[in-house]
């Protein structure tokens, strides 16, 4: 399996290497091991398929304008397929809400070729590897931190952020302050569909995540979902 960088709009070079040096990561053994034990053991109904089982790049162009952010690939999703938030439910939920704002030329994502293309969006994850549990530990996270503030730091055409999750609300603010970039204080409070302005330039919208635990107890509703990225459309136009 060979994902190719969007690189639209970027020195080529510059997401070139972010994305090769994302792939070739080897930086924390926890997540190396458990990354590749799933891809080596799969489940039942995935027994057919060739695991991507390394870090995930994000998708998307890079001239984008809106970037959503999740927390990390799911071991039978993104570390599947390659494709961040693809071959899962909550890629389900959040491509169809995607394609719905006119954001995504097709409401589902199974596989890294499918032809799904994004328009005016880039889609990523704050960690690039499949933790256990979805929970990565402190210090995994901050070793992947370079990845996403140089990531910020080359999509210069980002006006909105959606956050899918507190976990990537706080990781967002935390990278555009580590950038130098002021953020409001007090610290904004994540929320479904809250809203901060980040410098002059930036609107951050917070997302409950599309988990299959949010999603199956109704805490998030598809019509709460399409809400987030309506809001986005409106300030992008």
């Amino acid at each position: 399996m060979n994902l190719k960088p969007d690189t639209r709009n970027l020195t080529p070079l510059e997401l070139d290497h972010l994305h090769n040096e994302i792939v070739a990561c080897r930086a924390c053994p926890r997540l190396v091991e458990w990354r590749e034990k799933v891809a080596r053991e799969k489940v039942a109904r995935f027994r057919n398929w060739e695991y991507w089982g390394k870090p995930v790049p994000s998708f998307g162009p890079g001239d984008a304008r809106l970037l959503v952010v999740g927390l990390a690939p799911a071991a039978h999703g993104a570390n599947r397929t390659g494709r961040v938030f693809t071959g899962d439910k909550s890629g389900d939920w959040l491509y169809r809400a995607l394609h719905k704002a006119g954001f995504a030329s097709q409401p589902t994502s199974v596989s890294a070729d499918d032809g799904l293309e994004l328009t005016d969006c880039r889609v990523c994850a704050v960690v690039r590897c499949a933790p256990p549990d979805n929970k990565p530990e402190r210090d995994e996270t901050e070793r992947c931190r370079p990845f996403f503030d140089r990531e910020l730091s080359l999509l210069k055409d980002v006006r909105v952020i959606v956050a899918l999750g507190h976990f990537a609300w706080d990781n967002v603010l935390a990278a555009f302050q580590r950038l130098g970039t002021e953020i409001p204080a007090p610290k904004p409070k994540f929320g479904h569909c809250a809203v901060v302005e980040i410098g002059d330039r930036l609107t951050l919208i917070g997302s409950y995540h599309p988990s299959q635990q949010n999603t199956s107890t109704k805490k998030l509703t598809e019509p709460m979902l399409d809400a987030v990225f309506e809001a986005a459309r409106t300030i992008l136009k």
